[in-house]
């Protein structure tokens, strides 16, 4: 018998709920700083860059910020 057959529906139904609402959040949220983004660069008339630097700090900021919600139900 796979886990499947065993896991009720409703644990099925509130996971897949909050997996496709974080997926839409995560979308949102990138989409918004995309256009941030080019937002700036077009204020300066240059093409949207990212330095290594920067990629790191924003690397370091999702990591921070994945760590704090994954407290936030334990």
């Amino acid at each position: 018998m796979s886990r499947s057959e065993i896991v009720p529906t409703s644990e099925k139904t509130w996971k897949w709920k909050t997996l496709t609402l974080g997926a839409v959040i995560g979308a949102l949220a990138g989409l918004t700083a995309a256009h941030l983004l080019i937002q700036r660069a077009e204020n300066k008339g240059e093409t949207p860059k990212l330095s290594a630097g920067e990629g790191v700090k924003l690397g370091a900021l999702v990591l921070g910020l994945l760590r704090q919600v994954s407290q936030l139900g334990g």
